[in-house]
């Protein structure tokens, strides 16, 4: 059995694999006894001869060969050497392993041993351990499981966990004021039931991002699902098994910081999706610096005091309020209106039904680009001195959210985003009666994927200590 011919790849093509894998180990051969009884004998007098490997392969091939012409030779002996030599040589090509995977330095097809696997081929050690795939193998699979993932109607979805889809902290970093989560008889316990887990053996203590189970659930109809996590396996599987107990979403598509290729990267490289089909989730931007036109960036989960103190924050945590995200309007429950909306113009029917031609990334930028739509935003007081405002962050997020940026002012201009209410573009917008917002109405829009009412997000007063 070859892998590449047979490999059964599906809907979900790295548990189908893993499965493939552990089958094709336990086989020893496909040939029948008479064959296999042949290739042994044929095995003992190359070893008598002392020839090499790769001889060994063509000798067989022949003797194989010579037998079949033998059997189908012609009366008159006119064709017997043209079809011998024929075959033969057709067979020694096809003899000639192309080394699709590795297994601890050994091939998966031919099982020849090979010292410079890890050269023209990617780890997926996820999959089956010490697994690494030959390039080739891995454009074959991911055409493959594309063909299969568009029959289903479905794209995939890369979740991080960490910030995104839950929280975790150590018990020792627990506050005071956090105290009531480690007490059975606190009235909260009843709220938190099936969302807070005490993790002992990891000295840690998880608490579960609101309406993630729902969210995991109707995600899964519309999407093949993978976990990537910048943590350790052992706590990947452990969150994996939290949010997933069934292993209904993910199964073995959970992939760890061991598994990256990149130091301090996330890359899609170790993904068997085809990139134009591939949405992300994560809350950090930063690593996925070569896929950004694939990530949704999430608004950061803190629900412990820790999270919070992580990310510079000194405001009180949701836990220590003694709150949480709403399950109807947090986080979670607005990007998966947008991951349903994305989902919903990729398989448009309108468009034909060409699904093979077709980006994600352009549904997921034409979507984003509605939420400022109309929007003409002037900075002050944003950016550095002399800094350059079209390379500045927030002023990219703008324009992605549909937005058009100037550097000066004209009465086309809708908004002025200011950090000081006395700057002279700022006294400008509220003599025009133009919308004078902090920066926080921006990121708001992006994470809420719409236009947030501009009261919300006062400019205050800078107050000069002489």
């Amino acid at each position: 059995m070859s892998l590449v011919d047979e490999s059964p790849v599906n809907s979900s093509s790295s548990d189908d694999f893993a499965a493939f894998l552990d089958a094709e180990l336990d086989s020893t051969s496909d040939t029948n006894p008479q064959q296999e009884e042949e290739k042994q004998e044929s095995d003992d007098d190359d070893n008598e001869n002392g020839d090499d490997e790769s001889n060994a392969v063509i000798e067989r091939t022949k003797r194989r060969k010579i037998i079949i012409v033998d059997d189908t030779e012609e009366p008159n002996g006119s064709t017997s050497h043209i079809v011998q030599t024929e075959v033969t040589e057709t067979s020694v090509k096809e003899d000639i392993c192309i080394h699709p995977g590795f297994i601890g330095g050994m091939c998966i097809k031919c099982g020849e041993k090979t010292d410079d696997d890890a050269q023209s081929s990617v780890a997926f050690g996820y999959i089956h351990k010490d697994l690494r795939l030959a390039n080739d193998e891995i454009a074959r699979l991911r055409d493959r499981d594309l063909k299969n993932l568009l029959r289903h109607k479905k794209l995939y979805l890369v979740l991080d966990l960490d910030h995104t889809l839950l929280n975790s902290t150590r018990f020792s970093d627990l506050t005071q004021d956090e105290g009531y989560l480690l007490n059975p008889n606190d009235p909260m316990q009843d709220a938190l039931k099936g969302s807070l887990f005490k993790l002992p053996f990891m000295n840690m203590v998880t608490k579960l991002r609101p309406f993630v189970h729902t969210f995991l659930k109707e995600a899964s109809n519309y999407f093949e699902m993978y976990i990537y996590t910048m943590g350790e396996r052992a706590y990947a599987l452990e969150m994996a098994n939290l949010l997933d107990p069934g292993r209904v979403y993910f199964d073995s598509k959970v992939i760890a910081q061991g598994d990256c290729t990149q130091r301090h990267q996330k890359g899609l490289d170790v993904v068997l999706g085809q990139e134009n089909a591939v949405l992300i989730l994560d809350d950090t931007e930063q690593v996925w610096s070569k896929h950004k036109d694939n990530l949704i960036s999430m608004e950061r989960y803190h629900f412990f005091a820790s999270s919070c103190k992580q990310f510079g924050y000194k405001s009180k945590s949701l836990s220590e309020l003694r709150s949480d995200e709403s399950d109807t309007d947090g986080a979670l429950a607005t990007v998966l209106k947008v991951l349903k909306r994305v989902h919903s113009m990729f398989y448009d029917s309108e468009l034909g039904e060409n699904f093979a031609g077709r980006d994600a990334r352009q549904m997921l930028r034409a979507v984003r680009s509605e939420v400022l739509k109309g929007c003409k935003i002037v900075f002050s007081r944003v950016f550095p001195t002399k800094f350059q405002a079209d390379n500045h962050h927030l002023w990219m997020l703008a324009e992605r959210l549909g937005a058009t940026c100037s550097t000066e002012v004209d009465s086309s201009v809708t908004h002025v985003i200011s950090t000081d209410i006395g700057t002279e573009k700022s006294r400008w917008a509220i003599q025009e009666n133009k919308f004078l917002v902090e920066p926080r109405w921006l990121e708001a829009a992006n994470f809420l994927w719409q236009r947030l009412p501009e009261e919300s997000f006062p400019v205050k007063d800078v107050k000069v200590n002489h």
